[in-house]
C-alpha cells in the first residue's frame, strides 16, 4: 500500500504544499470570521467551535485546531445532511443545519451548518461550521427530548437567504434569543469565507489540479500514519477508565478498551463497556469515533496533516446499546465533555502498555462544562452563561504536565472573569492554582484550579458534568494520582458544603449536577484536578521539587512525603537529609 501511495503522486512538491496549506487557510479564515462576528462569549472568548472543509466525497481535507472532538464527528453530520438533501439538489448558498446527536451530531448545543462550494457550477468542496450555542433549552434529563431542541437536517438558507420561519422557531426554543441569530449569521459568514478561499484556489490551479491535491494530501497522511503505526509493537493491549456516575446512580460507568496493533493498522474494540445509561453521559457513535481518532492522533504522527487519511488505518468495534453507542432516546448532553475524555483515558492507558517510553499520564480527563443561570436583582432579567474550568495534564517522558489546560477534547478557553462580570450579575472571587493538586512523579502532573463564582442574584447550575471526584487522575510508570475534583457551595456565612463528589467526611454525592439552586451572594466553588505523574517521584531532581515548593505548586510537607526531598528554612535542598529520606523510601 505505501509503495502505491508514493508512486501515485502527480503534483510537484510546491503545488502540493500550497494546496495543502490553502485548504487549512480556508478553515482558518472561517474561524477568524466566526470568532470576530459571533455574539456569544462561549464562541468569541471560549473558542468552542470548529471549522472544516471536505472534498466532494465528504472526506476531511482541512481544519483548524479548534475542538478535536468536533472535527472527526463533522463528516457524520455532513453526510446525514446530504442524505436528506442530496448533492444534486443543493445550489450555491444553500445551507443545511443539524444538531441531532443521533444523526451525526454530538450534544445538542453543538450546531452544525453545511454548505456546498461550487466553481463554475461544478461541486468542488463542502464547508462545515460547528459551534456550541450558549443554550438550546437543555437540561439534565433521562430522555434526549429534555436536552433542548433537536434539529434533523433542515434548510437554514436557500440561495443565501435565511429561512425566517425556522429562525423564529429556533429563537423560541432558547433561553438566549439575544445571541442566537447573531451566532447564526456569524456561522453563515464563516461558510462564505471558506467558499471564497476555495474558489480562489480553483481559479488559480483549476478544478482538476485542486482535486488531485485533495487526493494526494489524504494519501500523504495515510502513508505517514501507516509508518507511525508500524513503530508500535504488534499486540493486543487493554485499557480502561470510568465516569464516576451518570448522575442518577452511584455506580461508576466504565469503558473497556482493547487496542490491537497489527502491521500498519490499529483496531479499537470497546466491547465490554457498560450498557447505555439513564443519565446524560451517553456518547453517540459520531462522538465516540471522533474521540478514538483524536486520542490516537497524539501517538500516530501528530505532525502529519490532520485529515481523513488517518482514519483509513483505524478500525473500530463499538457495540450498539452500550453507553458509547447508545440507542435513541438515551440522553447525550455530557458526551463531548465527559464521555470523550474517558475514551481518551481508556486508549491512553492501553497505549501506555504498548509504548511505555512514549506514554503520557492522564489529564484531569474532563471538560467540567457547566451552564448556569442568574437573575439580575435590579432588572429581574435572567442571564445564562457557561464556563469550562480546566485542570492539569499528566506528566510526559520528558516534561512536567501543563497547568490548568483544556482537556485534549478541545482547544477551548475558560470564560474570562472580566467578560463574565461585564455581561452578567456575577463576581469571580477566585481563579487560582491549587497547591498539591499535581500527581507526583519524576515528571509531575500539572496543577488544577480553584474557581469561585458568586451569584449576585438568585442562580442555579442548570447542568454540569464532571468526573474524577472519587479518585484523581492516575499516573503512569510509577507516577502518583492527581487530586480529586470537588463541587461546592459557599454560603453567605462563608461556610462550604459539598454539592457533588466527596466531602471532607468521605460522603459522596453524584457529580452530574442539574438544577442546583443558589441564593443571592452564594458562590459555586469548583476545584479541578491535577494531572497524573510520570515515573518514580524519588527520581525527580530535588532542585525541581524545591522550585515547585517556592512556587507553591507543591507543599513542603508533600515534598518530603512524596519526593523524599527535605528543605531548609529558606526552601533550599538539604542534600544530606534528602539522601537519607530517599534511602528510607
Amino acid at each position: 500500500m505505501s509503495d502505491n501511495l508514493t508512486t501515485l503522486r502527480k503534483l510537484d512538491p510546491v503545488t502540493f504544499e500550497v494546496l495543502r496549506r490553502g485548504f487549512d487557510y480556508a478553515c482558518e479564515r472561517m474561524s477568524q470570521v466566526l470568532q470576530k462576528a459571533s455574539f456569544s462569549p462561549i464562541i468569541y472568548d471560549m473558542v468552542d467551535f470548529s471549522s472544516a472543509v471536505f472534498d466532494p466525497d465528504v472526506e476531511l481535507i482541512g481544519q483548524t485546531a479548534n475542538c478535536p472532538v468536533h472535527i472527526a464527528a463533522m463528516h457524520y453530520s455532513a453526510r446525514a445532511s446530504l442524505a436528506k438533501f442530496p448533492r444534486e439538489t443543493l445550489k450555491d448558498g444553500d445551507v443545511v443545519i443539524l444538531n441531532d446527536p443521533y444523526l451525526g451530531g454530538t450534544h445538542t448545543p453543538d450546531v452544525t451548518l453545511t454548505t456546498p462550494i461550487y466553481h463554475n457550477d461544478e461541486l468542488v468542496a463542502y464547508a462545515v461550521s460547528r459551534a456550541h450555542w450558549t443554550d438550546v433549552g437543555q437540561s439534565m434529563d433521562t430522555h434526549v427530548a429534555g436536552e433542548g431542541f433537536r434539529l434533523p437536517p433542515l434548510k437554514l438558507a436557500t440561495g443565501g437567504v435565511l429561512n425566517r420561519d425556522l429562525m423564529d422557531i429556533i429563537k423560541n426554543g432558547t433561553r438566549t434569543p439575544q445571541y442566537v441569530e447573531g451566532d447564526v449569521q456569524a456561522q453563515l459568514a464563516a461558510l462564505w469565507a471558506c467558499r471564497d478561499e476555495i474558489r480562489r484556489l480553483a481559479n488559480r490551479y483549476g478544478v482538476e489540479v485542486m482535486r488531485e491535491g485533495m487526493r494526494e494530501i489524504l494519501d500523504y497522511t495515510q502513508l505517514r500514519t501507516q509508518k507511525a503505526i508500524e513503530q508500535i509493537p504488534d499486540g493486543v493491549y487493554d485499557g480502561e477508565d470510568y465516569i464516576d456516575s451518570d448522575g442518577y446512580s452511584e455506580e461508576p460507568v466504565r469503558i473497556k478498551v482493547k487496542l490491537e496493533v497489527k502491521g500498519d493498522r490499529v483496531h479499537v474494540d470497546l466491547t465490554g463497556s457498560d450498557p447505555q445509561c439513564l443519565g446524560p453521559i451517553n456518547s453517540p457513535l459520531a462522538n465516540t469515533v471522533s474521540a478514538i481518532y483524536y486520542s490516537l492522533k497524539f501517538f500516530l504522527d501528530p505532525q502529519a496533516p490532520a485529515n481523513a487519511g488517518m482514519y483509513r488505518q483505524i478500525d473500530f468495534t463499538i457495540p450498539e446499546g452500550t453507553w458509547l453507542n447508545p440507542i435513541w432516546p438515551a440522553p447525550t448532553l455530557g458526551c463531548t465533555t465527559a464521555a470523550s475524555s474517558k475514551v481518551t483515558g481508556g486508549i491512553w492507558s492501553a497505549i501506555a502498555k504498548a509504548i511505555p517510553e512514549r506514554s503520557v499520564a492522564s489529564t484531569y480527563a474532563d471538560a467540567n462544562w457547566f451552564t448556569a443561570s442568574v437573575m439580575d436583582p435590579e432588572t429581574r432579567e435572567n442571564h445564562v452563561f457557561s464556563d469550562l474550568p480546566a485542570g492539569g495534564w499528566g506528566g510526559t517522558p520528558f516534561s512536567d504536565g501543563m497547568h490548568v489546560t483544556m482537556d485534549p477534547l478541545g482547544n477551548c478557553q475558560n470564560l474570562p472573569a472580566e467578560t463574565a462580570e461585564m455581561l452578567f450579575p456575577l463576581r469571580y472571587n477566585s481563579f487560582e492554582m491549587i497547591t498539591d493538586s499535581p500527581g507526583a512523579g519524576k515528571y509531575r502532573g500539572g496543577a488544577g484550579v480553584r474557581m469561585e463564582v458568586e451569584f449576585v442574584g438568585p442562580g442555579q447550575i442548570i447542568t454540569m458534568e464532571s468526573s474524577r471526584t472519587r479518585e484523581g487522575s492516575p499516573g503512569t510508570n510509577g507516577g502518583g494520582f492527581g487530586s480529586r475534583q470537588k463541587q461546592l457551595r459557599r454560603k453567605t456565612d462563608g461556610s462550604l458544603e459539598s454539592v457533588g463528589g466527596l466531602d471532607d467526611e468521605g460522603n459522596w454525592l453524584p457529580q452530574m449536577l442539574g438544577g442546583v439552586q443558589f441564593r443571592p451572594h452564594e458562590s459555586f466553588v469548583f476545584e479541578s484536578g491535577g494531572g497524573g505523574g510520570w515515573g518514580n517521584p524519588l527520581e525527580r531532581d530535588p532542585e525541581l521539587v524545591a522550585r515547585d515548593v517556592r512556587n507553591e505548586v507543591v507543599s513542603r510537607e508533600r515534598a518530603r512525603s512524596d519526593y523524599g526531598v527535605v528543605l531548609t528554612d529558606d526552601l533550599q535542598v538539604d542534600l544530606k537529609s534528602t539522601q537519607q529520606a530517599r534511602a528510607r523510601h
